[in-house]
């Protein structure tokens, strides 16, 4: 991950880089070998979904409807186009038209193999790291990718993760993540939008004392030093700005307030990772105290705040709907009917994939089954799917761009057979910025591999 260094530092890192190159070629060979997949050339030739129903997300479901693509952009929405010279034409007849989903918390390109601490690049030690830019640390042949974009997840924010490998405190300030496209060559082509927001950790009470043990924890203790920490950043960051915009004399850069001023201005949110209650209303007072614009990421307890949350325009990244209930007296479908009690409350929210660190990535391709879940648990259908795409957007304030098809959007866009949110439905092809994308992956190449072997078995087990 991209993080800004003393020059002797970075000498003795670039002595450590040469002196490694053969063994991290080995390990590259032997842990992370990458699918051979070729991201798609840019669109060149304007494209033509003819026939296909188009869920549009922002407004009616549109039957037998065609949707015309040029220079990677919906160009025309309408019942029958006459496609321009040389346009590509797929007819979609029978077939249904999505817009691509939005991952709003992952670890993609940063993590490959969260067992393989050579793998992962998602956060640095130390507490205070608002420096960190994911952006540089993307991986563009990470295997999980292509997973990730056979189920139509297209787009994704890549998130600095809370704690380093090893490291028993985690980070505050963890740094900014990097909205992606999923198909690209370099970490250039995969960037959407860099930085999108400060990530922030709030403490949280850890009672770790052993079983039978008497006294009081030293948590309590630990957490109010990082609260401390924290809010110590933000008024030193604020001071910084100050005196970077008096001109004061003798003012030095330091690129770790520099990296904070766009959301001390208010330019930039800050994502605030917090599941518990407490946590939720302390970061909001927190909020408040440094005229920040914050996003509430996680939010488990989300549902208790919600009037708190409404009250300050606060949106909610829930991290899943796939979770247990935090506490033993809640209802067993507390964090299923999270987003339903939000959505009844008036709070913005969208679904994630329900990361939370480097030992969940991979599971990015199961987003709209998150949202099923909230379906099935009061949540209305098409608002589930809304949470998922334009929804995202909005939380993310890409919406200008990305979330729903309409006129001059970008055309990120999905084919499948039947609702997305259904786990038996296909995504047949795939758009990213109009280019149609390989949905092979790993997975894909394992089963036809193995699904090979069954065939070569059967004349062994055939009976006579």
């Amino acid at each position: 991950m991209k993080m800004n260094f003393p020059p002797h530092v970075l000498d003795a890192g670039r002595v450590l880089r040469i002196c490694g190159v053969a063994w991290l070629a080995a390990l590259t060979v032997s842990v992370t070998s990458a699918t051979p997949l070729i991201p798609a050339a840019r669109q060149t030739k304007p494209l033509l979904l003819s026939g296909g129903t188009v869920v549009t997300v922002s407004g009616s479901v549109l039957a037998a409807t065609d949707v015309l693509v040029v220079d990677g952009r919906i160009s025309r929405i309408a019942q029958k186009i006459s496609p321009p010279a040389g346009t590509e034409v797929i007819d979609l007849k029978g077939k249904y038209v999505y817009p691509g989903f939005i991952a709003a918390q992952t670890m993609l390109g940063l993590v490959e193999i969260s067992g393989q601490r050579q793998t992962v690049d998602s956060s640095e030690i130390g507490a205070i790291n608002p420096n960190v830019r994911t952006q540089t640390a993307l991986n563009p042949d990470s295997e999980l990718i292509p997973v990730a974009r056979a189920n139509g997840v297209l787009t994704a924010l890549a998130v600095p993760a809370e704690r380093a490998s090893g490291v028993t405190r985690g980070n505050l300030i963890a740094g900014t993540s990097t909205l992606i496209r999923l198909d690209g060559w370099t970490w250039e082509d995969l960037t959407l939008r860099a930085p999108l927001a400060l990530h922030v950790y709030w403490p949280v009470v850890r009672l770790n004392r052993p079983s039978g043990a008497k006294g009081a924890s030293t948590a309590p203790r630990e957490t109010d030093r990082d609260a401390r920490a924290l809010d110590d950043a933000f008024v030193a960051a604020r001071a910084y700005a100050q005196a970077k915009a008096a001109g004061r004399v003798g003012f030095e850069t330091d690129l770790r307030w520099e990296a904070m001023l766009p959301a001390i201005r208010g330019e930039q949110r800050v994502f605030v990772h917090a599941d518990e209650l407490k946590q939720i209303r302390a970061a909001l007072v927190f909020a408040k105290k440094h005229a920040l614009k914050i996003v509430i990421v996680g939010g488990l307890d989300a549902w208790r705040a919600a009037e708190d949350l409404k009250a300050a325009d606060v949106p909610v990244i829930v991290g899943g709907t796939n979770r247990l209930p935090r506490r033993r007296d809640d209802d067993y479908e507390s964090a299923y009917a999270n987003p339903a009690r939000l959505q009844a409350a008036g709070v913005r929210f969208c679904i994630a994939g329900g990361v939370s660190g480097p030992p969940d990535v991979g599971n990015e391709r199961n987003l709209p089954y998150h949202a099923a879940r909230a379906a099935a648990h009061g949540l209305p259908r098409e608002q589930a799917l809304r949470a998922v795409t334009l929804g995202a957007a909005e939380v993310l304030g890409v919406e200008a761009e990305l979330g729903s098809i309409d006129v001059g959007k970008r055309a990120m866009l999905i084919v499948t057979n039947g609702d997305p949110l259904e786990i038996s439905t296909q995504v047949e092809r795939a758009f990213i910025d109009g280019a149609p994308v390989d949905l092979r992956s790993r997975h894909t190449q394992l089963y036809e591999k193995y699904r090979e072997r069954l065939r070569r078995l059967e004349p062994m087990t055939a009976k006579p």
